[in-house]
């Protein structure tokens, strides 16, 4: 590291982890991965270094038998050579699966250590990379999906994301922190990005400055799920597009410099910021970087959960985009390929990820809307998904994760698609799926949320759901309450299909699923389940 890291701080007091990483940086197993590793096999990996494989994006997948999941840093906007490179990597490693994450990520599983050399340097040759997707440092910065296309934004974030994607990538000074460190920068007015649950945030504002209006941004620091939720708190503070690197530079010195690096369970920023408070934090960040602006007019105007459904108009004269259902995250290669074949032929020959794990083809002119909505691949990834199945999240599930406790991804295809057949309705539902209590399906936020958990039968320990109610960002932001009912994985089905006919029946005109809970309560749905 080029940084010394605190070297003053009582190590006796560093949890494993942080012992493990003063004496390699994490970024150092790359190349222990390219000269060692890929040609000695997995048993030659030692147990310090696989945990420093995050830092190659790289994570062992269950059950630990040799292969390993990857997963590759996206700034939302995909290439065609981009797309047919990830879908060839599938292809030939990863057994033809592909997903999306909740962050827009592009992730891969079976993937075994003798191709990761061949696969980094495919993902090299296109602009891409799987460094630091995973691992205590900058995370895949995430933002509009429609960024430089999109009517709803007051400027175009592209270029702003893909500098901060470049300092932060491989910068040995910001290469541990004490946990990860989550960045989202949008000018969308409907909060596409998820502010709220990010360590650092940049939302659209507009101030007057000298008798002129400027564009820029709020700043919101703080924000994380997980087993201990947080909303990010708003700072005094209103940014120019140019302070934006700035700014980052700065709240991310604070977390190196000064966040908790003795329990791991406690070393997100936002503990930190919970025990400072936004006062003192603002007042250590504005030593760091000198003197700001202080808020200006806030133009977030709601929060569109990261759903872009149907056809759309651009911006730009005659041009459209289309977003599609990906149900879960989930399709293969061939599906990729079939994708970046319509994007070149009717778009732009871009893809763009959502954080609802789905996809957008820009760049369609009018006359050919229709041809492209005819295309058998969209039967499949639907521009007008069904009600459940177009609003639900799963993360990973226990087909792959080591943490998962569940099965999610089938399960959740399964309840939807029962619920789609027993229930009309005009509002849609956001149901969450996640395996566990880490919230990588982010249960804290969906309409409906569903986290893994075990019941004790007498046939022995069967797998369940516990269930929550009422998340949401945006205006009034709150996470989801839970309702104290935990049920098992086969009776999920019916019960949400009770919650759910008990808000049809006793719901205000044009109410939604969300404003229904809170009017009613959480324990008005239990008295009626």
């Amino acid at each position: 590291m080029s940084y010394n890291l605190n070297v003053d701080r009582d190590k006796s007091k560093l949890n494993a982890i942080e012992i493990m990483k003063l004496e390699k940086d994490g970024l150092d197993v790359i190349e222990t991965i390219l000269d060692k590793y890929s040609n000695q096999g997995y048993d030659s990996i030692t147990k310090d270094d696989m945990d420093r494989f995050k830092w190659a994006g790289v994570y062992q997948q269950r059950p630990k038998d040799g292969h390993f999941m990857l997963r590759v840093r996206n700034t939302g906007i995909l290439t065609l050579e981009q797309v047919k490179t990830l879908a060839k990597i599938s292809k030939d490693y990863g057994r033809g699966l592909i997903n999306i994450t909740t962050r827009g990520a592009i992730q891969f599983h079976w993937i075994c250590v003798e191709n990761l050399p061949d696969i980094f340097n495919r993902l090299k040759v296109v602009g891409l990379s799987s460094t630091e997707a995973c691992g205590d440092c900058t995370r895949t910065i995430v933002g509009n999906p429609l960024a430089g296309i999109d009517k709803d934004e007051l400027m175009d974030t592209t270029e702003l994301i893909n500098n901060l994607n470049e300092f932060f990538l491989f910068n040995r000074d910001f290469s541990n922190f004490p946990r990860k460190f989550k960045i989202s920068i949008s000018s969308n007015i409907f909060n596409a990005a998820h502010a709220e649950i990010n360590d650092l945030a940049f939302t659209p504002a507009v101030k007057n400055i000298n008798g002129e209006e400027k564009i820029g941004f709020h700043l919101w620091v703080g924000g994380g799920l997980s087993t201990t939720p947080h909303l990010a708190k708003r700072l005094n503070i209103f940014a120019l597009p140019e302070d934006v690197l700035k700014v980052a530079i700065g709240v991310a010195t604070i977390f190196r410099d000064y966040g908790y690096r003795e329990k791991r369970n406690h070393a997100r920023l936002k503990f930190l910021i919970e025990d400072w408070g936004e006062d003192k934090f603002q007042e250590k960040l504005l030593e760091i970087i000198g003197a700001m602006e202080g808020l200006g007019e806030d133009k977030l105007a709601n929060w569109n959960a990261a759903y872009f459904y149907g056809v759309h108009k651009q911006k730009q004269l005659d041009k459209n985009y289309i977003g599609i259902n990906v149900p879960f995250g989930e399709l293969n290669a061939d599906h990729f390929f079939e994708l970046a074949r319509i994007s070149e032929k009717y778009g732009d020959s871009n893809l763009r990820t959502t954080l609802s794990q789905n996809l957008i083809i820009s760049g369609v002119t009018n006359e050919l809307v229709p041809s492209i909505l005819n295309e058998p691949i969209l039967k499949n990834f639907s521009p007008v998904p069904s009600p459940f199945i177009g609003h639900s999240v799963a993360c990973t599930g226990k087909e792959f994760c080591n943490f998962a406790i569940v099965e999610t991804k089938k399960i959740a295809r399964d309840v939807c698609c029962y619920l789609d057949k027993k229930i009309e309705l005009d509002t849609p539902i956001r149901i969450h799926f996640t395996g566990c209590p880490n919230a990588c399906g982010q249960k804290q936020i969906g309409d409906i949320n569903l986290q893994g958990a075990l019941i004790k039968t007498s046939a022995g320990l069967v797998e369940a759901f516990d269930i929550f109610l009422g998340g949401t960002l945006g205006p009034n932001a709150k996470f989801s309450e839970n309702l104290k009912c935990r049920v098992k994985s086969s009776d999920v089905a019916e019960t949400l299909r009770s919650l759910i006919l008990f808000f049809k029946n006793n719901r205000n005109i044009e109410e939604t699923f969300n404003q229904f809970v809170n009017r009613v309560g959480v324990e008005t749905f239990k008295e009626n389940m």
